[in-house]
C-alpha cells in the first residue's frame, strides 16, 4: 500500500549485476537498450565498489548499514525531501503519522549537513527545554552529527522514553553554542487545538496526522455550542505547521469548501494526473474564515491555504510560506522499510504550483520580531535547501518571518484576523495588501 504524504537488498543488487553481464551479450545495440547497458554497467560498479570496501576497508564494515548509506545516498541526491527508511525508520513513521510516538517533539531539515530545527512541536519536552524554530543541532550527546544523514539523526535523537539526550545548539544571535538537555517522552500530538476569543472561533492545527480532520470537526461543533448565535466566523491558524498527510489536507479543506476543485497532484507522466474535489457540504455554513499561515507553514498547510485563498473562501494572512509544493509517497520494500519519493507536484484550484515560491498572503501582516529572535525566526523556505525541486516557472522566493510571539496580545497577525472578520477598519495595522489576487 503507498501513503501520499504530502535488507536483504544486496542480494537483488548483486543478481540484477550479474545478470547484466550476460545480458550485454544478446541485447542489440539500439540507443535505448545502449543506455540499458550503461545503467547494468553502473550496477556492476556498485558490486566492485561494495566488494572492495567489505575486503579491504580498515575495519570489517556492517554490510547492511553500506546497503541503507547507498540506498540513502541515491535518494537523497534527488531532493531534500526523498530517502530510505530502514524497517525500524518505517515503523517508526507509520507510528508518528497516527499521532503519538516517542522522542523529543520536533520538526527537522537538513541544511548544509547541520539538523536545523524547522519548528519544535506544542507541549513536547523539545518545546518545553526551549528549542526554537531556526536552531541548528550541531552535536548529540557531545557527539557531531555533521556528515550523517537525516534519517541517521533522527534516529539517534530517538531513545528510551525518560532518558535525556544533550543537544549542541548554535542560534543565530548568541556568540557560542551552547547545550539543551531534552528528556525524551512518548510524543503525543493533539493537532488541533481550539479556544474562544468572545465571538470568533479559533482552530490551531499543528500538524495534518490521521487525527487531523476528527480535530477540527470536534473543535468546530464545540466552539459552536460554546458561542451559540453571537459566532460571526473562524481563524484557522496554520502558522509553523509543516505538513503531514495528503488526505488530511484534502478533508480539512472540503470542512469549509462546498464546491470545486481543492488540489491536483501531477506526475512525470499525463496520466498520472490526479484531482480531489470537495464534496456538498460546508461544515462551518458559510461562516467567514481567515487562515493564518507564516515562513514555518509547509505543504500540506499550503495545500489548504491555497485551496479556501482560491476559491475566495477566505482570507489568508500572514507572511509568505515555506514553499514545499511538491509529494511524497511511501512505498513498501516488503518487510525491508520503504522509500520515501518525490512522486508529483501539487497544484492550488487555480493550476498555481507553489514549489520554491510558497502562497503569498492575501494581507501581509508582520510581526514585531525582537531583535535578537529576527535573525533565527526568518526561514530561507524551500528555495533555500540544497538540491531542492526546482520551480516549474516564474522566480523563485525565499521565506520569510516564522516568528509567533507567546503572549497572544502582541500577535499582530490573530489580532488583524479577528478584527477583520468582526468587520472593524484595520488601518491602524501594518499590513500590505496582497497586489495581485489569483483567479478562479
Amino acid at each position: 500500500m503507498r501513503n501520499s504524504i504530502l535488507t536483504t537488498l544486496s542480494a537483488a543488487l548483486f543478481g540484477a549485476a550479474a545478470t547484466a553481464v550476460l545480458m550485454q551479450t544478446v541485447v542489440p545495440q539500439g540507443p535505448a537498450n545502449a543506455a540499458i547497458s550503461d545503467t547494468y554497467k553502473q550496477l556492476n560498479l556498485f558490486g566492485d565498489v561494495f566488494d572492495r570496501v567489505r575486503s579491504d576497508y580498515v575495519e570489517r564494515p556492517d554490510d547492511s548499514k553500506l546497503i541503507d548509506a547507498a540506498i540513502n545516498g541515491m535518494l537523497t541526491s534527488l531532493d531534500p525531501h526523498s530517502s530510505y527508511l530502514n524497517a525500524k525508520s518505517f515503523r517508526d513513521m507509520q507510528v508518528q503519522t497516527r499521532g503519538e510516538f516517542g522522542g523529543l517533539g520536533i520538526e527537522v531539515t537538513l541544511e548544509n549537513g547541520v539538523v536545523k530545527v524547522v519548528t519544535p512541536i506544542d507541549d513536547t519536552p523539545a518545546a518545553k527545554a526551549g528549542v526554537q524554530a531556526g536552531d541548528l543541532i550541531t552535536h548529540l550527546d557531545k557527539e557531531q552529527i555533521r556528515g550523517l544523514t537525516l534519517g541517521q539523526a533522527v534516529e539517534k535523537m530517538r531513545g528510551r522514553v525518560k532518558s535525556p539526550i544533550v543537544l549542541t545548539i548554535v542560534r543565530k544571535g548568541r556568540e557560542e553554542p551552547f547545550d539543551i538537555t531534552v528528556v525524551r517522552d512518548i510524543i503525543r500530538i493533539k493537532s488541533v487545538r481550539y479556544r474562544e476569543e468572545n465571538d470568533v472561533g479559533y482552530i490551531r492545527i499543528t500538524t495534518f496526522n490521521e487525527q487531523t480532520q476528527k480535530g477540527v470537526e470536534k473543535a468546530v461543533r464545540e466552539l459552536n455550542k460554546k458561542i451559540g448565535a453571537n459566532l460571526k466566523g473562524y481563524v484557522v491558524d496554520l502558522r509553523n505547521n509543516p505538513g503531514g498527510l495528503l488526505d488530511q489536507a484534502i478533508s480539512v479543506s472540503d470542512s469549509f469548501l462546498d464546491k470545486g476543485e481543492i488540489v491536483s497532484t501531477r506526475g512525470r507522466n499525463a496520466n498520472e494526473t490526479q484531482r480531489y474535489n470537495s464534496r456538498t457540504g460546508d461544515l462551518v455554513k458559510g461562516k467567514p474564515v481567515v487562515v493564518l499561515i507564516n515562513g514555518g507553514s509547509a505543504s500540506a498547510s499550503e495545500i489548504v491555504a491555497g485551496a479556501l485563498q482560491d476559491h475566495k473562501r477566505a482570507k489568508v494572512i500572514g507572511t509568505r510560506s515555506f514553499g514545499k509544493g511538491s509529494v511524497q509517497t511511501i512505498i513498501p520494500l516488503g518487510g525491508n522499510g520503504a522509500i520515501r519519493l518525490t512522486t508529483a507536484r501539487y497544484y492550488t484550484p487555480s493550476g498555481q504550483s507553489i514549489q520554491a515560491k510558497g502562497i503569498t498572503p492575501d494581507v501581509v501582516v508582520e510581526q514585531d520580531v525582537p531583535k535578537d529572535q529576527k535573525a533565527r525566526t526568518t526561514l530561507k523556505g524551500e528555495a533555500g535547501l540544497r538540491g531542492h525541486l526546482k520551480s516549474e516557472k516564474g522566480t523563485e522566493e525565499s521565506g520569510s518571518s516564522a516568528f509567533v510571539p507567546k503572549d497572544k496580545a502582541e500577535d499582530k497577525q490573530l489580532a488583524f484576523a479577528l478584527n477583520m472578520i468582526r468587520g472593524v477598519k484595520l488601518n491602524s495595522l501594518n499590513s500590505t495588501e496582497k497586489k495581485s489576487s489569483v483567479a478562479n
